[in-house]
């Protein structure tokens, strides 16, 4: 059962091939108009072959209902000529022709089944009494109906019963039925005729289906085979990368395709790049405190009576390590947090003044030590409901990164503000700035700004993409503005009020 499943399966999937799409596409495009002809040319043969055999059979019916009048034949059926004439035209038709009298009385039948009974029918008695005919094509038996009423000029005053008309009706005449015809022609002339055009319209159609395949056939393996190409291109590309951009200029649809997979490339080597040099990096950052401790601590073993003050010097040192490495660790594992796709929020309401003067509180040793000025500006008081811990992180990292690449008496101003759907934090510094062509790449991971400097202060290349994530995490946005020599300023919008989506 799950082998036939995976089958069909299989089979549908044909169905999402482009390849396959262009090629039923076209087909159906090709078959459906002549189908559609096929179609039209056979009922518009029928409809004008039945509306010329309609019109030859009324116009010899008419005839024959003068000949009737003319020879007497309603009063006396032994006319020879007459019955010639319905016999030749029913035989001519493959008809059948009645004659019925004013009495209603069948007084001839070609097939002579029905003469000398009553005729009682809604269509003969309408006939008899206002001398209209009519004509019905029955195409479910495959023959015309006719009913035609066969009439008399009588002068008017005969016609009235031999009451003189109102007005001078002298000389004029009026049309009165004396008998009905009630005749029936076989179409099977026609529907072999049809027949047979329809078997030549099934061959041609079946000679067309098979160019019309073809042609579908052909077409989508030339509409296809610049994405086979695009496909190749990128399947050659996953053996490692190169220096060379993919180009498949064939079609518009594949330049965009082959423009934004040489972009995703070109990102792809940069932060292939930034990772190398980050594995570089963090090795030598997490190599270099454990030298140290070891350096430390093979010296306090090697000495004997080593005096207090000396010990205490070499443990502060390896603290100072040992604080080193657990920040690069702290970072790593904050990284791999965001990186979670069911990262999750525990949200609750949170004073963001009282939170920021708290980080800011905990910074100020940090700011001191470089000798700049921490200050935190508040336009109104602000509650929202964020995650307090990664709320925490963004500032710290934010504000601390402000401090770290600010200029010796600096200064570091955190502005708080909010609306009636968002809380904005600015945090501006009178750093060393962000030169512009590093601004789009600073959210990225691994990647620093400066080099050289970030490993002196203890950066990672990290902070500011746990930063960002944290922000998206809130449904909020992050910006920064800067000026090289001048200053960075960062802006955090977050939502007032967390919602689940």
């Amino acid at each position: 059962m799950d082998m036939k499943i995976r089958n069909v399966w299989n089979q549908l999937k044909i169905l999402r091939s482009l390849k396959a799409r262009i090629f039923i596409i076209v087909f159906l495009i090709g078959i459906i108009p002549s189908v559609i002809m096929r179609y039209g040319i056979l009922t518009s043969y029928e409809d004008r072959a039945v509306s010329l055999r309609t019109s030859d059979v009324q116009r010899q019916l008419n005839i024959i209902a003068d000949h009737l009048i003319a020879y007497s034949y309603l009063t006396d059926a032994s006319s020879e000529v007459i019955s010639a004439e319905l016999e030749q035209l029913s035989n001519l038709y493959d008809g059948r022709v009645i004659i019925i009298n004013s009495n209603l009385k069948v007084i001839k039948d070609t097939y002579g089944i029905s003469e000398g009974k009553t005729v009682i029918s809604e269509e003969v008695v309408k006939c008899m009494k206002d001398g209209a005919g009519s004509s019905d094509f029955k195409d479910e038996y495959d023959y015309i109906e006719f009913i035609t009423p066969i009439l008399e000029k009588v002068p008017v005053e005969e016609a009235a019963g031999g009451e003189k008309p109102a007005g001078d009706g002298k000389g004029k005449e009026k049309d009165v039925v004396r008998g009905v015809m009630l005749t029936s022609v076989s179409t099977d002339s026609i529907i072999a005729t049809m027949d047979i055009l329809s078997r030549k319209a099934l061959i041609m159609e079946i000679m067309m289906l098979f160019v019309i395949f073809g042609i579908a056939l052909v077409l989508a393996k030339m509409l296809v085979k610049p994405f086979e190409r695009v496909t190749k291109a990128i399947s050659e590309v996953k053996e490692g990368f190169t220096d060379e951009p993919v180009s498949v200029p064939d079609y518009l649809e594949t330049e965009h395709i082959v423009d934004a997979f040489n972009e995703l490339l070109s990102r792809m080597k940069v932060l292939d790049t930034s990772r190398q040099e980050f594995v570089s990096n963090v090795s030598h950052e997490l190599k270099t405190p454990i030298t140290s401790v070891k350096v430390l601590a093979d010296s306090l073993l090697a000495q004997e009576n080593v005096p207090a003050e000396l010990y205490r010097e070499f443990m502060v040192d390896i603290a100072e390590e040992i604080d080193r490495e657990d920040k690069i660790i702290n970072d790593l594992l904050s990284m791999v947090k965001m990186d979670k796709k069911v990262a999750s929020l525990n949200i609750s309401v949170v004073d963001i003044n009282a939170l920021t003067e708290i980080i800011l509180k905990r910074l100020r040793p940090i700011a001191r030590k470089r000798d700049i000025e921490l200050v935190f500006e508040s336009n109104r008081a602000v509650t929202a409901e964020v995650d307090e811990v990664k709320m925490t992180l963004i500032l710290t990292n934010l504000v601390e990164n402000a401090i770290k690449y600010n200029k010796e008496q600096g200064a570091v101003k955190v502005v708080l503000d909010a609306d009636h759907q968002f809380f904005t934090l600015n945090i501006v510094d009178t750093g060393i700035g962000i030169p512009q062509d590093s601004l789009e790449h600073i959210y990225e991971r691994f990647y620093r700004v400066d080099k050289s400097h970030s490993r002196e202060i203890g950066g990672t290349g990290l902070g500011l993409a746990i930063t960002r994530s944290a922000v998206l995490l809130h449904r909020g946005s992050i910006k920064v503005s800067s000026v090289e020599g001048e200053g960075t300023t960062f802006t955090v919008k977050i939502p007032l009020s967390y919602v689940v989506v």
